[in-house]
């Protein structure tokens, strides 16, 4: 998979305009959500992971062939360890609660990250719902679980170095061949919810021509309309990908 940039990297939705093939959400405000509703952080984790479905949904109906969505980042587990184990178990639930339905409507699902440090029980269960569902091709939902950008580029170089490839072998298409992400388009346009505006270490690499699309509105909240709003701010914007048009 190359890197090298390239202003045909979106789909034709019904418009005619570009849609984005490639859609990265950093869900932030799940916290936030509950505390400004007098409720638990606890409860705003569990509304965040049950928005996931319809906003999964949506990009099937736009078009889109890609959803990279931030779940838990290797900075997350210096988080209160009620929290941590809290989000471990919610995440566990979820691969149980939804992998049928998922796999019946032709979702992907794969996984952006480390294993090192999770659950044996938890890495069966994604390693499961990863086999079960390596054929389908209606979109693939790429969970960047136990995921930092930057330590997805030190695996990358590691792996190389183990590989025992030469210095002068090294390129941008071999480094994206090591990622995580490796056979997926680089992300159009990354999402964040919640009203910052950083990017927190995800996809670092990939993100590097990517459009940004920031919104106050906390992740629980972020629903169909939202993501047809991001998708349209995308659409009128002119990607030059470093040239002159």
């Amino acid at each position: 998979m190359s890197t090298a940039p390239t202003a045909n990297v979106a789909g034709e939705g019904h418009s005619g305009l570009p849609v984005p093939r490639h859609i990265g959400i950093i869900m932030d405000g799940n916290g936030r959500w509950a505390q400004a509703r007098g409720l638990p952080r606890a409860a705003g984790h569990h509304a965040g992971t049950k928005n996931i479905r319809r906003v999964l949904e949506e990009a099937v109906r736009l078009g889109i062939k890609v959803l990279t969505i931030y779940a838990f980042s290797t900075e997350n587990w210096g988080r209160p360890r009620a929290e941590v184990g809290h989000l471990m178990r919610l995440i566990s639930q979820s691969i149980r609660d939804e992998l049928e339905e998922l796999n019946a409507n032709g979702v992907q699902i794969r996984h952006s990250g480390r294993m090192e440090g999770v659950d044996r029980h938890l890495q069966t269960q994604i390693q499961n719902a990863i086999a079960r569902t390596q054929q389908n091709d209606t979109i693939i939902l790429n969970v960047a679980f136990n995921y930092g950008g930057r330590a997805e580029i030190v695996d990358a170089i590691k792996a190389i170095i183990a590989d025992g490839l030469p210095a002068s072998a090294v390129d941008e298409a071999l480094v994206s061949r090591y990622l995580y992400t490796a056979g997926l388009p680089d992300p159009d346009i990354i999402i964040r919810t919640g009203g910052e505006y950083r990017l927190s270490n995800f996809l670092t690499w990939q993100a590097a021509y990517a459009e940004y699309y920031a919104t106050p509105t906390f992740w629980p909240d972020f629903d169909e309309a939202e993501l047809r709003q991001a998708v349209s701010v995308f659409q009128g914007r002119d990607r030059r990908f470093g040239l002159v048009r």
